[in-house]
C-alpha cells in the first residue's frame, strides 16, 4: 500500500491518458440530472467531484451509496456507475435498476459483472487497470469522472490543466508532504482521530476517515463546518485526552467559516491538548483536494507501518462478503 500511495502522481498521469480515449455516446433524451453510484474506495470520487463542480455543473448531482436508486431516475438521468472490481453487489443492483428505467449509463470499472453488462448492452464504458485495492485507485476513478462530465458537456476542460498542476505539486512537494505526514502520524498514534474540514471538502475528509479505517485499522470520525457548529460543537463538554483533532484548512476558505474555525478551536482546546491544523497547497479546489488526499493517504499508511500492521489487509470485509454470499 505504501508503494501505491507513492505512485499516486504516476497514476494520475495514466488516468489522464485513459480519459483522453473516452468517447461519449449521446443519449436519446436531454439529460436533466446526474446520479453517481458507488461505494467505498470506488464511490468516494463521486463525493469529491460533486463538491468541486458545485459552481460549474448546471445539473443537480446526487451521490448514491446503496442498492436502491432515487425515484426521480428516469430516461433523462445520466447514471455514472463506479465499481473498481465491477462486482460490488449494491452497485450492480443500482445499475440494473437504472438500465430498466432507461437512464443514460456510463460505467467506470476494471471489469467484473458491470464491465460485462456494459459490453453486452453497448453502454458507455471506461476500463481502468485492475488487480489493486479499490481505495488505491482514486486517481483513476476521480479523473474518469471529470472526463465523463466534460464529454457530456457539463464541465469545461480546465480540469486537465489542474490535474497536471496537481501532479507537479505532489512531485515538487514530496519531501514536505512526507515530513508533515510523519508528524501527523506521531500526532495520531495512540489516539482517536477527529477530522474537521469546511463544506466543499467533505469528500476529502471522508476519504481521510476511510483510509484511517482501512489502512490504519482504527476508528475515527469526521464532520464539516459550518454544519458541526449547529450540533457536534455542543458535544464538546468533557475532557477527552484520547482525541486528536485535525483541521483541514485552506487560505481560500470563506472568511465567516474561517472565523468559525478559530472559535471552534478554542472550544476543542479546552477538552483535549491535541489540536492541530493542516493547510492545503494548490491554486484551485481540485488541486487542493488532491494535495489533501495524497498527504492524508500517506498518514494512513505510515500509521499502519508504525503499528506494524498490514495496511492492505481487509479480512473483515471479505468475511462480510462471504457471509452475504451464503444468503
Amino acid at each position: 500500500m505504501k508503494k501505491l500511495v507513492e505512485n499516486f502522481p504516476a497514476q494520475l498521469r495514466g488516468a489522464i491518458t485513459i480519459g483522453e480515449t473516452f468517447r461519449y455516446n449521446q443519449h436519446s433524451k436531454p439529460i436533466r440530472n446526474i446520479l453517481i453510484t458507488g461505494l467505498g474506495g470506488s464511490g468516494i470520487g463521486g463525493t469529491i467531484i460533486s463538491e468541486i463542480v458545485y459552481n460549474e455543473c448546471p445539473l443537480p448531482i446526487t451521490i448514491n451509496k446503496d442498492y436502491f436508486i432515487p425515484k426521480y431516475v428516469n430516461d433523462e438521468t445520466m447514471v455514472i456507475v463506479c465499481s473498481y472490481s465491477g462486482n460490488t453487489e449494491e452497485t450492480v443492483q443500482a445499475m440494473e435498476d437504472s438500465i430498466a428505467r432507461g437512464a443514460k449509463i456510463v460505467c467506470i470499472t476494471s471489469g467484473g459483472k458491470i464491465g460485462e453488462m456494459a459490453k453486452s448492452k453497448n453502454l458507455d464504458l471506461i476500463t481502468i487497470p485492475g488487480g489493486l485495492p479499490p481505495r488505491a485507485c482514486l486517481g483513476y476513478s476521480l479523473t474518469q469522472l471529470f472526463f465523463v462530465m466534460m464529454a457530456a458537456g457539463f464541465v469545461g476542460d480546465h480540469f486537465k490543466k489542474e490535474l497536471e498542476n496537481s501532479i507537479k505539486l505532489l512531485e515538487t512537494e514530496k519531501a514536505s508532504i512526507l515530513k508533515e505526514a510523519t508528524e501527523l502520524t506521531d500526532f495520531f498514534i495512540g489516539k482517536i482521530p477527529v477530522i474537521y474540514a469546511v463544506d466543499g471538502y467533505n469528500g476529502v475528509a471522508t476519504r481521510f476517515r476511510q483510509q484511517i479505517n482501512e489502512n490504519s485499522k482504527m476508528l475515527c470520525w469526521h464532520h464539516v463546518l459550518p454544519e458541526m457548529n449547529h450540533n457536534e460543537l455542543v458535544g464538546w463538554t468533557e475532557n477527552h485526552p484520547e482525541l486528536a483533532v485535525i483541521l483541514l484548512r485552506s487560505k481560500t476558505d470563506y472568511d465567516r467559516t474561517q472565523a468559525r474555525i478559530e472559535i471552534s478551536k478554542s472550544v476543542f482546546s479546552k477538552y483535549t491538548p491535541n489540536v492541530r491544523e493542516c493547510w492545503s497547497k494548490g491554486t484551485t479546489q481540485l488541486e487542493r483536494s488532491i494535495y489533501f488526499v495524497h498527504l492524508t493517504d500517506w498518514v494512513s499508511v505510515l500509521i499502519a507501518e508504525k503499528k506494524n500492521i498490514d495496511a492492505t489487509e481487509v479480512n473483515i470485509i471479505n468475511q462480510l462478503k462471504g457471509q452475504l454470499a451464503k444468503i
